[in-house]
């Protein structure tokens, strides 16, 4: 899944390749206590990061977290605690009839960082020179793609204050999308004028991080102050920011946030049990040492069940074949994992409450689905959700339905006497996951099964999965949110995520076949998108979860728990998976 904010802000949390599990907080170098000692009077809120920013540009960030989750803000929010949409810059939105128009009313007296107003123009802007603008690489325009057609909403102005979306047909993921960032049409107009050599807009390098940060003209919460590479980002409070309290008090409260750059996690934790940084990512591994540290160091553990996101393996379906003739996967190989039986033994075969007592400490769950537990839209169990338990005998029962054997030596043949062997690739220095390759490796040796495990270099991995489709079976994971709708890039068959059969357009593969099963997960995938009734949209993902678990293209594992802990000095705290500690920061104090 996630994210301090909207999930749509973070649209490539779908269709990233995880490298690990969501990293909340932390902090390092031995210069804290010196910096404070230089940093002016107020409240301040030192968190981490375990890298520097990428771009003070929100329409190019790729990355997350990020700086802009502090420093702007879009049409409509996300309440990180009930996960509702709910009004930001906008005030109200009116649907009409037939789902096809949105007008958004702004909030009255909108401003700036810099003091100047912000109104109806700088979303028309936004949206139709930045975000729909093919000559800018934002991500943010996949999100606003609408339906099978994959138009562009017509966003026009009505007033200063009221803009409206013409939808070219029902889209109900639109709503939380409109979370992506507004940005100032007074600042920015130029640079989409502008040309480089190569006739793309200066846009695309306007605001690197070479910028004066205090250049950046923003409308949220926190304005960038000062950013030290390698070392850390400074926000201060955004007086123009329009959040006032009951008491008409402004928001946030909070007067400076300092992201402290570090690389290590260990670090964080050392950091954090020291007094260094405000919180930090409870790790399974370390929970039972701050749990003992909790009430001594004045901090409190939180936790919200399991984390957004899935881990999974999967096999390669791909029959097609490259331009020379050589199947993309061995023959042999293709015919067991396209047997349903065959995934399904591997599904029964894989220990994952063993996974989760060993790996996590048993602060985890079981995974059955490719939408997140915490996700409104989760179909469960209890209500049909296929699920594979850990059953060997059931494994193979199911491996001998189909044919397999086994030798003298208790090793699984197929029904041509072939040795059942494959190659499982993970990524490299990913611990959890090479732990989990290990215990899957040991698993499928129960039922006769050689398992090559070999984690491998990310970009050799994401090579593999995009461009030679040279692999056999991996382990990853995607993260997730509240909305689905991100998913449809895994599940359309020509979504560039969707690795278990995935197609290619240079070099083209030849006999690519795809599955009845496969296009109608799109299809309901579509449906859900233009369904606005939210009941009618659980069911219509349910079914869809239904259709993947039958069918296995991932096998899902487990989840851990997401844990934090927090300095009790920080009042107000509403600690969510979906959320995090901080998703509600402007109205976060410090009790001295």
């Amino acid at each position: 899944m996630l994210f301090v904010s909207q999930f749509f802000r973070s649209w490539h949390r779908w269709f990233i390749i995880c490298l690990a599990s969501f990293i909340l907080l932390g902090v390092g170098g031995c210069s804290i206590e010196n910096f404070r000692a230089e940093a002016a009077q107020g409240t301040e809120l030192i968190i981490g990061q375990l890298g520097d920013p990428k771009t003070f540009n929100a329409a190019l960030s790729k990355e997350y977290p990020n700086v802009f989750l502090y420093t702007y803000e879009g049409l409509v929010g996300t309440n990180g605690f009930t996960a509702e949409v709910e009004p930001a810059l906008a005030e109200s939105w009116e649907i009409s009839d037939d789902s096809l128009r949105i007008v958004f009313t702004l909030r009255e007296g909108l401003k700036w960082s810099d003091g100047e107003p912000l109104t109806a123009d700088d979303v028309i802007f936004t949206y139709n020179e930045i975000y729909f603008n093919e000559k800018i690489p934002s991500s943010t325009r996949d999100v606003l793609r609408v339906g099978e057609s994959g138009a562009f909403p017509t966003v026009t102005k009505l007033d200063d204050r009221r803009v409206e979306f013409q939808l070219p047909e029902p889209f109900s993921p639109l709503l939380r999308s409109l979370s992506a960032e507004i940005l100032p049409e007074h600042v920015l107009r130029p640079t989409i004028e502008q040309k480089d050599e190569k006739g793309n807009p200066i846009f695309n390098s306007t605001w690197g991080t070479d910028t004066d940060p205090k250049n950046a003209i923003v409308n949220g919460p926190y304005r960038l102050s000062q950013y030290i590479p390698s070392q850390r980002v400074i926000f201060e409070r955004n007086s123009y920011y329009w959040r006032k309290d009951e008491r008409s008090v402004p928001q946030p409260y909070i007067d400076r946030l300092i992201w402290q750059i570090v690389e290590n996690q260990n670090t964080q934790l050392l950091q954090f049990r020291s007094g260094g940084l405000s919180a930090v990512a409870v790790r399974p591994q370390y929970f039972s040492l701050l749990k003992r540290e909790e009430k001594r160091s004045n901090f409190t553990i939180y936790e919200d069940g399991p984390d957004f996101g899935t881990s999974f393996i999967a096999f390669n379906l791909n029959r097609g074949k490259n331009p020379n003739g050589t199947p993309v996967v061995d023959p042999i190989k293709s015919k067991w994992f396209n047997d349903l039986n065959f995934r399904k033994a591997v599904a029964h075969a894989i220990d994952r409450t063993t996974m989760i007592n060993t790996i996590y400490r048993g602060l985890g769950e079981l995974q059955h689905s490719p939408i997140s537990i915490q996700s409104p839209y989760y179909y469960p169990p209890e209500k049909g959700l296929p699920t594979y338990e850990y059953d060997v005998e059931k494994a193979k029962q199911l491996l001998f339905a189909s044919g397999f054997q086994y030798n003298d030596r208790e090793q699984l043949l197929d029904a041509d006497g072939n040795r059942v062997e494959f190659t499982l690739i993970t990524n490299a220095g990913n611990q959890v996951r090479e732990a989990m390759g290990a215990q899957i490796k040991q698993d499928l040796s129960q039922i006769g099964i050689k398992v090559n495990f070999t984690p491998i270099d990310f970009n050799k991995l994401v090579s593999q999965l995009s461009n030679s489709l040279d692999w056999e079976c991996h382990l990853l994971g995607f993260t997730g949110g509240v909305e689905p709708h991100g998913g449809l890039t895994i599940w359309s068959p020509e979504g560039r995520l969707h690795n278990f059969n995935q197609n290619r357009k240079d070099p083209p593969l030849e006999g690519r076949q795809v599955e009845e099963w496969e296009r109608e997960i799109e299809r309901l995938f579509i449906q859900g998108s233009q369904e606005f009734d939210e009941e009618l949209r659980k069911e219509i993902y349910g079914q869809a979860q239904t259709i993947v678990q039958e069918n296995l293209p991932f096998i899902y594992l487990v989840n851990p728990f997401s844990m934090a802990a927090v300095r009790n000095e920080i009042q107000g705290v509403q600690y969510s998976a979906l959320g995090g500690p901080f998703w509600n920061l402007y109205e976060l104090s410090i009790e001295e």
